[in-house]
């Protein structure tokens, strides 16, 4: 078969959808674009917030408009709360929950052979297993998607994942090493640890993330390790303190703050106040002036009212922040805030929404600004034939820009930041470039990323 794979949301959910295409692949089937003509298109879907519900919706519409015969198969958190609503989409031959989502392949011939749309959804419980899955051998990506953690404990009250993902749950130490060893053969430059709930990792003896952390650090591996998304009351000054004189883990993290008032975060029921945000985000500042901080926030929060936004706007502009990724709040179906009064208009929602995108284009400039004139290490990804060249990050999550031929080899080069153009910083190599072609080998000696 021809199978066209689509994913939708976290990090988390590109790290399944690379191990579903494994399989894939094994059982002999041939995976193509998603622009491509194909037998079967597989969306991998999020459902966060309610965007992602609508945008599953247009993925299927889209991949049917190039392949109009093909069978649509839906999986992912989406398919897991609201699968007869998946069902009911033209084109949808089955829907594939959480606890089945990795026997996908099992189940083709069964769903093309299927005159109606099939639903595989159990419901997920405290005996839910964790299945694990990293970006393989198939992936083009520089970087390996390494899922440890899985599942979340927590109430907060707009949130759907604890009942799309069933409880928190994790990979066994001994399996993360033997994974990174495993990345560590196939050559990737950068290894992203994705989780649920990455801060709350649980090993099957009790570890907990700061071991994960030590032993990484221990193995002292041929890549980069960045550090996906963790939330503050869980990212302790001893992993910031390890993180600041490492060779391995990056300088970027990437901590949830939600709201800067502590009224919405009770309502929230967040784990934290903003005065334990603050502290965090000094330390990491302190300990690393040139790290970069990412944040989500939420707007539109039932009963945020213009003074508690006031609130949060003054919070972030007093702590030293890169980004933000803002959402506006949008009710979901079965979460307590659906039901809570002082629902915020939309168009209200939607002006602090952008309000708060301003900031965060003005803070990564300034921060991109301030790199300008530092040596960082680039590792290429994207080549733009139009301009000649390669666009990729640097372990400091800055987006930077390398004039080169095509045939860049894709590994980690160190650079000088020079100068801001548009929306990435222009860099100059410090070392030789290395290209895939011998005759275009530079005759000077070429020193290797350490």
């Amino acid at each position: 078969m021809r199978i066209a794979l689509h994913t939708l949301g976290c990090k988390l959910n590109y790290s399944e959808t690379a191990t579903i295409r494994e399989d894939l692949v094994q059982r002999g089937h041939e995976i193509v674009p998603f622009s491509a003509e194909a037998d079967v298109l597989l969306v991998n879907t999020c459902s966060v917030t309610e965007n992602a519900d609508i945008e599953c919706r247009k993925i299927v519409r889209r991949g049917l408009r190039t392949s109009p015969n093909a069978s649509v198969v839906v999986t992912g958190c989406y398919a897991q709360l609201q699968p007869e609503e998946i069902a009911s989409i033209d084109g949808v031959k089955a829907v594939i929950g959480m606890t089945q989502k990795f026997s996908i392949g099992e189940k083709i011939d069964e769903i093309l052979s299927s005159v109606s749309p099939r639903i595989y959804v159990d419901e997920i419980s405290t005996a839910t297993v964790f299945n694990g899955s990293r970006t393989g051998r198939g992936d083009s990506r520089t970087r390996s998607f390494l899922k440890i953690q899985d599942g979340c404990d927590y109430s907060c009250t707009f949130c759907t994942i604890p009942r799309a993902r069933g409880p928190a749950r994790a990979m066994p130490l001994s399996s993360i090493q033997q994974n990174l060893e495993s990345i560590a053969k196939e050559g990737y430059h950068e290894v992203v640890l994705s989780g649920i709930n990455l801060g709350e990792y649980r090993g099957e003896n009790g570890e907990r993330f700061i071991d994960v952390v030590n032993m990484i650090e221990e193995m002292a591996p041929p890549f980069r390790v960045r550090i996906s998304s963790i939330e503050p009351n869980t990212l302790t000054a001893e992993i910031i303190d390890l993180i600041s004189v490492s060779q391995t883990f990056v300088p970027h993290l990437h901590v949830p703050l939600q709201s800067g008032s502590a009224d919405v975060l009770r309502d929230m029921r967040r784990r934290y106040s903003p005065a334990m945000y603050a502290k965090m985000a000094d330390r990491v500042s302190s300990s690393m002036p040139h790290a970069a901080l990412g944040i989500d926030v939420i707007v539109g929060f039932p009963g945020e009212t213009d003074a508690h936004f006031e609130e949060t706007v003054s919070f972030l502009e007093g702590i030293p922040f890169t980004y933000l990724h803002v959402f506006t709040y949008s009710e979901r179906e079965n979460t307590p805030a659906s039901t809570m009064h002082g629902q915020v208009d939309i168009p209200v929602r939607r002006l602090r929404t952008q309000r708060l995108r301003a900031l965060s284009q003005i803070r990564t400039i300034e921060f991109h600004k301030g790199q300008c004139g530092s040596r960082r290490v680039m590792i290429p990804e994207g080549y733009d034939p139009t301009t000649g060249r390669w666009d990729g990050w640097t372990e400091n999550h800055v987006y930077v820009s390398l004039e080169a031929p095509s045939t860049l080899r894709k590994r980690p080069y160190s650079v000088d930041l020079l100068y801001m153009e548009q929306d990435a910083v222009r860099v100059s190599p410090i070392e030789p470039l290395e290209f895939t072609e011998p005759s275009l080998l530079p005759i000077l000696n070429h020193t290797e990323f350490q």
